[in-house]
């Protein structure tokens, strides 16, 4: 039975990618050798990290100025990075989801830090609006896409002082305006590759600002001027990256990406609208497109175990919500097909039917 892998993350990646990353696992570049256990400072691996960071400027269209640095320590690890390198006195953060309080308590500790706005009260079903970004803040952070809730920013905002993104779950699903930001940062585990890597997009003339002592592995500078390379780098998720890249620009790149993304999550709310057993939670306006949340409707609620039941034996995989949600999440990240999203579709109306 064909799966559809619906999970949050580690999530779905394009079976090519998966079936080039296995070859090179059993011999790389014809070198009789696996990658996991050639040198990463051989002409070989220097050449995957070459064509990385190139496919990813490329495709984002990041501009002059930027570096795209392959780091450890996954997103949690950039919550305290980030203040180490570009707080000084004071940042602004937007708190929309857990890992943007996780984020915001870590800056805490590096200088004065403004909630601008919260949307915890309503257990993050929507991003805040209307609020103030001081004029004097070093940075406005933002995370762009809430994976747990299902809450998404779909366009860069207008900010008074330089942003930075937390854009974990959501880069390369649309074009980004990289004027706005000093600093774009993610786990790979979602769009981009087996977790174990983190990439970072630095504004290069944002470092250096900062009066503090930052510790070696936790500046920017070190992994910019060591071409990733300082320390041995996660080869395996980078060579997944660059075969991810690959794909995403044989597909038609961030555009395309974009228009496949919006497509698919129309069909899939369009059916939790109309289908009687199925709310979705998060507030139209500011629903997500990675992260598709939805619950059963409270005179249904005794089906949900039935449901997941169900649906797992359709062959739906990792669709149970977060347990802070409850319910049911169908993460549909770029490399999943249309045609799981129908079969999830279809899933949902014979439940209907059968109830």
């Amino acid at each position: 039975m064909k799966k559809h892998n619906f999970s949050a993350g580690p999530s779905i990646l394009p079976r090519e990618v998966i079936e080039e990353t296995a070859k090179a696992i059993l011999d790389f570049n014809g070198s009789g050798l696996s990658v996991l256990e050639v040198s990463h400072r051989g002409k070989d691996f220097q050449a995957v990290m070459d064509e990385a960071v190139a496919l990813f400027k490329e495709i984002l269209n990041i501009p002059e100025g930027y570096s795209v640095v392959f780091l450890g320590g996954g997103a949690s690890m950039q919550f305290c990075m980030v203040p180490y390198n570009f707080l000084e006195k004071k940042a602004a953060y937007l708190n929309t989801g857990v890992w943007a309080k996780k984020a915001m308590k870590e800056a805490k500790g590096f200088g004065e830090v403004v909630e601008v706005a919260s949307s915890a009260d309503a257990n993050y079903t929507f991003i805040p609006k209307d609020y103030t970004v001081p004029a004097d803040a070093d940075y406005f952070h933002v995370t762009t896409n809430n994976t747990i809730y299902g809450t998404e920013l779909k366009k860069d905002l207008d900010s008074p002082v330089p942003m930075i993104a937390d854009m974990s779950s959501d880069i390369f699903s649309r074009p980004i305006d990289f004027s706005k930001y000093i600093c774009v940062y993610g786990g790979a585990q979602k769009n981009l590759a087996p977790s174990g890597v983190t990439f970072a997009i630095v504004k290069d003339d944002a470092l250096g600002k900062v009066s503090r002592y930052i510790p070696t592995m936790l500046n920017y500078q070190t992994h910019i001027d060591g071409g990733s390379m300082f320390n041995t780098p996660p080869v395996l998720p980078i060579y997944s990256a660059m075969q991810t890249l690959r794909w995403l620009k044989a597909q038609g790149g961030v555009k395309e990406m974009d228009r496949r993304a919006t497509e698919k999550a129309d069909m899939l709310y369009a059916e939790i609208d109309r289908n009687k057993l199925f709310v979705g939670t998060a507030a139209k306006e500011d629903r997500s497109r990675m992260n598709i949340c939805f619950v059963m409707a409270p005179e249904y609620k005794d089906l949900e175990a039935d449901f997941l039941k169900f649906a797992t034996e359709k062959g739906m995989v990792g669709i149970k919500g977060h347990r802070s949600v409850g319910g049911f999440r169908a993460s549909c990240y770029n490399a999943m097909p249309k045609e799981s999203v129908q079969a999830l579709i279809d899933c949902m109306q014979e439940f209907e039917k059968n109830h």
